[in-house]
Parts: C-alpha cells; sequence; structure tokens
C-alpha cells in the first residue's frame, strides 16, 4: 500500500515537472544558436525539444542497427542460429508477457481474457508445454469444453505433457458423469505416476463404485507404500475393501472362498462390524462355533451392534430364551450400562417373559433416550405386565415418530444408512460411515411406523398410530425382532 502511494506521488510530480518546463520554454524568448563552417542556426525552445525526441530516437535505430550488424558478424562465424535470435528474442518477450497476462487473468476469474492472452502467447513462443496447458486451462475456465479438449489431446502427443494430458482428460469426463472413461484415463494416469496422490484417490473411488475391488485393494496398497496412508487406516480400508470382495464372491455362491475372504477382512480390521457379522456366519456354516463365538465377542468389545448380536443368537438358533440368556450373558457383562446392551438385555428377558427384569433393565431409556426400539419395548413390556390398553397405546404412538436412534451416518455429509456400506450414496466418500446418533434434523426417521412390525404381527397390515390396538401386540414377535 505504502508503495503504490509512492509510485502515484512520483507520476504526479514527474507530470507536474514536465508541466513546468514546457510553461517556462514557451514563455522563455531565448533559443539555442548554433554556428559552423558560415552556417548559423537559431532554434526556439520547442524546435530544441523537438530535436532532443528526435536524437533519441535516431540513437535507438542505430542501437539496433549494431545489434543487427554484431548477429550478421557472428552468423558470418559460424553462428547459425545469430540471427534468428536476434530476432526471436522480441518475439520471446512479447510471448512470455502474454503468457503472464493469461495466468493472472486465469487467476483473477476471467476466462475469456486468458483465452486471448494464450493464443497471443502460442503464436509468438515455441513451448507447447506451456502455451497448450494456458489454453486448455482458460477454456475450461470459459467453458469451452471442446477447445480445453483439443489442447489436452495435444498434450498426449509428447512424454513430458502425457500426464497432464490424461488428468485434464479424466477430470473433464468426471464432470460429464462418463465414470467408464475416466477410470480407464486413471488407470493410465496411474501407470505413468503411482505416487501422485489425487490420481490414486480418484482410482481407488472410481475402482470402488464399479465393484473393482481386487484392482481397489492393489491400489490403496500403492497409497500405503507411497505414504500417503497410515498403517491403521490401510489395514481398516484394506478390510472394508476384502469385506466387499467376500461378498462379491458370496454372491457367486462359492461358499468357501467366501468364508475366506470374510475371515482375512475379519482379521484385518476385527472392529468392523460387518466384517465380523460376515466372517462369524460364514464359521457357522462351516461349523465352527468356538471361532464365530470368538470373533463376535471380540468385535462387540470394541462396538456393541445389533447386527453383532443378531449373529450372536445364529449361533445357537433353537436354544430357549433362558439358554439364551445365560449365553449372552459374557457378551453383555463387557460393555454393561450401554445403550445397546440395555436393549439387548431387555429384548432377551422380554423372550423369556421375565418382564419385571426387562423393566428394570430398561431402566429410564424411554425417557432419557425415547428412541423407537426403546419405546417400543416399553410397550411390549407394559402389554406384559397386563397394563391399561391406553398405556400401551400412548407408548406404540410416541414410537411411531420418535427418533431411531443409532444408525449408519456419513460423517462428511450426515446422509443416514440403512445397512453399513464401504461408499456413501450422497456424497461418494470411502469409508466415512459410522454407528452413531445421527444430527438432530436427520434423526426422525423417514417412515415412521417402520418399527412397528417388530411389535405387531407381522401378517396383519400396520396402521397409523391411533389406530392401533393393544391386543394386536404378540410377544413372540417381539423376540424375533430385529435380532432375536
Amino acid at each position: 500500500m505504502l508503495w503504490s502511494l509512492v509510485k502515484v506521488v512520483l507520476f504526479v510530480a514527474f507530470i507536474a515537472a514536465l508541466t513546468f518546463g514546457a510553461d517556462f520554454l514557451l514563455a522563455n524568448d531565448t533559443g539555442l544558436r548554433l554556428s559552423a563552417a558560415g552556417w548559423e542556426l537559431t532554434l526556439g525552445p520547442m524546435q530544441m525539444l523537438i530535436l532532443a525526441m528526435l536524437a533519441a530516437l535516431v540513437f535507438w535505430i542505430v542501437i539496433k542497427v549494431v545489434g543487427l550488424l554484431i548477429a550478421t558478424l557472428r552468423f558470418m562465424n559460424g553462428d547459425e542460429t545469430a540471427i534468428s535470435r536476434y530476432f526471436d528474442r522480441n518475439r520471446e518477450r512479447k510471448g512470455y508477457q502474454a503468457l503472464s497476462e493469461g495466468y493472472m487473468a486465469l487467476a483473477s476469474g476471467e476466462g475469456r481474457l486468458a483465452l486471448i492472452r494464450a493464443q497471443r502467447a502460442q503464436k509468438y513462443l515455441a513451448q507447447p508445454e506451456l502455451t497448450t496447458l494456458l489454453t486448455a486451462q482458460a477454456a475450461e475456465a470459459a467453458g469451452d469444453t471442446t477447445r480445453a479438449t483439443e489442447a489436452y489431446k495435444s498434450l498426449l502427443q509428447t512424454e513430458a505433457t502425457r500426464f497432464v494430458g490424461i488428468r485434464g482428460l479424466m477430470h473433464q469426463k468426471l464432470a460429464a458423469g462418463d465414470t467408464q472413461t475416466a477410470l480407464k484415463l486413471a488407470e493410465h494416469a496411474f501407470a505413468l505416476k503411482p505416487k501422485h496422490s489425487e490420481t490414486q484417490d480418484v482410482l481407488l473411488k472410481l475402482q470402488s463404485e464399479s465393484a473393482q475391488w481386487k484392482d481397489a485393494r492393489k491400489t490403496l496398497a500403492a497409497q500405503h507404500k507411497s505414504g500417503a496412508l497410515p498403517k491403521d487406516v490401510y489395514r481398516r480400508r484394506d478390510a472394508i475393501l476384502a469385506l466387499q470382495e467376500a461378498k462379491g464372491v458370496l454372491d457367486d455362491s462359492q461358499s468357501i472362498e467366501s468364508r475366506e475372504a470374510a475371515i482375512e477382512a475379519n482379521k484385518l480390521s476385527p472392529d468392523l462390524v460387518p466384517a465380523a457379522a460376515m466372517a462369524a456366519r460364514a464359521l457357522i456354516e462351516k461349523g465352527d462355533k468356538k471361532s464365530a463365538t470368538r470373533i463376535l465377542r471380540k468385535a462387540w468389545e470394541a462396538l456393541a451392534h445389533p447386527e453383532l448380536a443378531e449373529a450372536f443368537a445364529e449361533i445357537e438358533p433353537e436354544e430357549t430364551p433362558a439358554a439364551r440368556i445365560k449365553r449372552f450373558k459374557p457378551l453383555t457383562d463387557m460393555r454393561v450400562g450401554d445403550v445397546e446392551t440395555r436393549l439387548l438385555l431387555t429384548e432377551l428377558h422380554i423372550a423369556a417373559e421375565d418382564f419385571p427384569t426387562a423393566r428394570r433393565v430398561l431402566g429410564n431409556l424411554p425417557i432419557e433416550n425415547p428412541t423407537q426400539r426403546a419405546l417400543a419395548l416399553m410397550a411390549a413390556i407394559e402389554r406384559g405386565q397386563g397394563a391399561e390398553d391406553s398405556v400401551v397405546r400412548a407408548w406404540l404412538t410416541k414410537a411411531v415418530n420418535a427418533p431411531r436412534g443409532a444408525q449408519w451416518c456419513c460423517d462428511k455429509c450426515q446422509a443416514i444408512h440403512g445397512r453399513w456400506q464401504p461408499i456413501c450414496d450422497n456424497c461418494g466418500s470411502f469409508d466415512a460411515l459410522s454407528w452413531r446418533e445421527p444430527a438432530p434434523s436427520m434423526s426422525k426417521s423417514p417412515m415412521g411406523s417402520s418399527l412397528l412390525p417388530l411389535i405387531v404381527n407381522p401378517p396383519k397390515p400396520v396402521p397409523t398410530a391411533p389406530e392401533i390396538e393393544p391386543e394386536t401386540v404378540d410377544l413372540a414377535a417381539v423376540a424375533r425382532a430385529g435380532l432375536l
């Protein structure tokens, strides 16, 4: 700011000095008298000024001519490019000036002006790696995708600029929604620069979206090898990809491979709930109930989750409610006081028709944390203890519009998902889902009655909350609710 003020002051002072000098010369009658060899020349003030300007012009021309003569002498002495360099020097100056102005205009968001400067720079400079890149970026900023595509394709011709051209075309295809072509371009870019972090991220995302899990794991390994991912993050994400690979194998009905892949995913990240549940079910199918129990207990120790309890119940599907409570005790003792543990124990005791114990375990959850599941269990307890119909109906009415509690939520966009998945459907983030209470503005269920089929007899249609009669509550259905 201070330097700008100084420049303004100096400019104003210079203009004032010129004005004063011109006025002085015009007001002064004296002049310059030159005499030589009998000739005499008298010059007035303005004539002297004009003569000085002409002398400066002649001096500039003499300098240029001398420079040309020197270049000619060098050419005659064997320097074949001396004359061409002499004439190109001015062109380069104009070209670099246009290039500089083009990048400044691009940084300022003036796409059209940047494109004009890029064309001027391309005219004067013989450096396509600079001018073509500026043309491509300026065309994109100006919205001229056709010219930008042509510029990026021209960058593919030389090895030094091939990666830049492929990257530019890849981003164009991504913007246009052509993910298949973008995936192929990302693979080419990755082959040229395996350690480029942006290319790694784009390739991993596209491979995951197209269910190329094996290739995605290779890309993830390259990320870890280049130092872009810490070891713990790499192991978890590798487990996620291994889990998705296991699901794909399972869909093809290749049971042996699916079991091995699921168990591998669980070993990579024991706290990953879907991997633990899938590995446990694979072991149950194999007949190894002891290993399945160990896997689920370890996962439950990290995070109490309904899917783990559901898989734990599948280990002994024919056991009595009392035996199930006893078998679940080592699991529930790990995280005493957790909301999920209390809800699980409540469901177990309801299934055993031990309603006083179920009420004691549930405690104040329907008041302190009134989720659909807690309120529905409270309605079942009241019905089992013979409460008035109006009391049961009141709890069911509250359950219809209550929050659903902990769910799979995206940490980036806060979107809610019914089941865990590696990529958020809303924002496309990888490994961004966590099991937690959603944001208050998103915690309401989009379908308020989604929990009622767990309490009301499934074969009957579910009416709206005011029409639900307490007599329709089936305790056996509660025992089967969700995971039991």
